[in-house]
């Protein structure tokens, strides 16, 4: 479980395929200082396991799901990547609860800086959008946010200066692609729903017959 809140921006090294799998280093500081073997770490909002450390950083199994789901298997040496260890019982939970459960790639828009700040708008993938609801949560590449409009398929997000300076929004260009992953309360709250009343969920008109 994560928070959403990057403790660093790590570079990604190398990204070896073996067969329908592979393995990425990562090179970083902070992050590993008190990581171990087995450790779970998010990397641009995909968790990962740390398989071992190296002199600069750590190496981590990826998963064919990994690959096919995330934006993983596109880093190319020099990327940068957003890092954040796996909370703690006794962390703050200063964002939201982040799983490192990517559920799509949703595709950048724009980035346009408003005063100090910037307005972000993503294009999400159609089968996100029943869980995403405006002043709801939402991740994007590992970052906590909070959306500020959801229109269609575009839902856009206010970053404020501090996550444009350590991560890797303030370099944002349309048609970069982000990792995603929805509230996940509002996630088991849909699936509740639609479990109780089928695919097509509940409408309001069956809400107010419930006595709701």
């Amino acid at each position: 479980m994560f928070t959403g809140l990057i403790a660093e921006v790590g570079t990604a090294q190398r990204l070896v395929q073996k067969g329908a799998e592979a393995e990425l280093s990562v090179s970083c500081g902070k992050i590993i200082q008190e990581a171990r073997p087995g450790d779970s770490i998010s990397v641009d909002g995909a968790c990962v396991t740390v398989e071992r450390l190296t002199k600069e950083g750590f190496a981590a199994f990826l998963s064919r799901e990994t690959l096919q789901k995330t934006t993983l298997g596109d880093l190319r040496p020099g990327t940068a990547v957003n890092l954040e260890a796996a909370l703690r019982p006794t962390d703050r939970l200063g964002g939201h609860l982040v799983q490192g459960h990517v559920e799509g790639v949703g595709t950048v828009l724009a980035l346009e800086r408003v005063g100090e700040g910037a307005t972000l708008r993503v294009e999400l993938p159609e089968d996100l959008v029943p869980f995403v609801v405006s002043k709801g949560s939402i991740a994007l590449v590992g970052v906590s946010l909070t959306v500020a409009a959801l229109r269609g398929r575009e839902v856009e997000v206010a970053v404020i200066p501090a996550s444009l300076k350590v991560t890797t929004l303030g370099s944002a260009t349309p048609g970069r692609r982000v990792n995603v992953e929805t509230d996940v309360v509002g996630r088991y709250i849909v699936a509740y729903l639609r479990g109780l009343r089928g695919e097509r969920g509940l409408s309001v008109d069956e809400l107010i017959k419930q006595g709701f």
